[in-house]
């Protein structure tokens, strides 16, 4: 990993690119965390195995996994996973992992945030996150990219997300809560954004999913489809706590414009239509560590379709079975209509959902 030279991607021409656009890589982080993944993390292995092979057939997957692990990842991970040896506390690629810019030559560089654990000492997940707070740096260092650093600045990947053309989407009760960077004001925060993302118009949306324990990740209430277009995950029930929520949202979406000021064109992407909640025999399978934040039966998980993630040739959304069978058809087809030319697959992801995030919590892109 180089930085010598490097001032801030913004100054160097680098901006994010949408998650659209076509990738080299997608990475993984091998699931263990007995807290996150139940029954030793058997099935999540496996989930995580199902996608990192539908990625494959379009492009390459890296896989982090923890020392003197290689051998049982290996055996579990499809043949072309490039596994690199990265300690990490779990397995949330999108929030732990590089974000990466890029600039008009097609070079493509490396972001560091200060990772928290969601939190910090305020409210965050765990009480020990030094190797993922490490694992940014490891991963630029391992790969050859060189290196943007942003921190201080807390910040994890699923709290934005980019059109690719200088416009950011991102949630006021995420980036403003006490745990993230509170003795920033929001126009500090915005101009530390648009620096080390190249955006030149930021998207602030009130809140996210109810229940969602990252105090409201923007990557599971709303994401752009395109430029000018988005989902938003939606309910027409008032009785539901999504309702206002999501109404505030796309309050917000129709009093703004993008960076082409432009009005953003916003499809509805309903959230499954019964609460997706822990059970007795989920609880049985975690193991908690001190200081970490614990599951509760009947806990109402943050379940939504909008946690899926664009691949080059497919799309990759969550299924959460049951008695939302009809919902995760009904996902399936909105998003056929909204992403031509890559196919929607919809991937079985209670076990994920269960660890606290969904399929686009557990990956992050590498520009082409």
């Amino acid at each position: 990993m180089n930085t010598k030279g490097l001032t801030i991607p913004s100054k160097d021409g680098y901006s994010m690119p949408a998650e659209f656009s076509e990738h080299e890589a997608t990475i993984l982080i091998w699931p263990e965390r007995p807290g996150s993944w139940k029954n030793n993390a058997a099935q999540a292995q496996r989930d995580f195995a199902v996608i990192a092979e539908i990625l494959l057939a379009s492009e390459r997957v890296f896989v982090l996994v923890n020392p003197g692990k290689e051998k049982p990842a290996k055996a579990k991970l499809p043949h072309g996973a490039e596994l690199l040896v990265i300690p990490s506390d779990d397995a949330w690629a999108r929030d732990t992992a590089p974000t990466f810019v890029k600039n008009k030559a097609g070079n493509v560089r490396g972001v560091n945030w200060c990772f928290n654990a969601w939190g910090g000492t305020f409210d965050g997940l765990y009480a020990d996150w030094e190797r993922d707070n490490a694992l940014a740096e490891a991963f630029c260092r391992a790969a050859g990219y060189k290196m943007y650093d942003a921190s201080p600045f807390v910040l994890e990947g699923g709290s934005i997300h980019s059109d690719g053309e200088g416009t950011l989407l991102t949630t006021e009760c995420c980036l403003l809560s006490k745990g993230r960077n509170p003795h920033m004001t929001k126009p500090e925060i915005e101009e530390k954004l648009c620096s080390y993302t190249g955006a030149q118009k930021i998207i602030w949306l009130p809140g996210g999913i109810f229940n969602d324990e990252t105090n409201g990740h923007v990557d599971n209430i709303a994401c752009f489809t395109k430029p000018g277009e988005a989902v938003l995950a939606w309910t027409d029930n008032k009785s539901d706590p999504q309702y206002c929520l999501s109404s505030a949202c796309l309050k917000a979406f129709e009093n703004s414009t993008d960076a082409a000021s432009r009005k953003i064109k916003v499809h509805k992407l309903p959230i499954p239509e019964h609460p997706v909640t822990i059970t007795e025999e989920d609880m049985q399978g975690f193991t908690f560590e001190p200081g970490e934040d614990m599951r509760e039966i009947g806990e109402r998980l943050a379940a939504s379709y909008v946690n899926f993630y664009f691949a080059n040739k497919a799309v990759l959304v969550p299924q959460f079975g049951g008695k939302n069978a009809d919902s995760d058809k009904e996902a399936l087809n909105i998003l056929k209509k909204l992403c031509p030319g890559r196919e929607v697959i919809g991937i079985y992801a209670r076990n994920i959902l269960c660890g606290g995030g969904n399929i686009h919590c557990i990956t992050q892109q590498i520009p082409k």
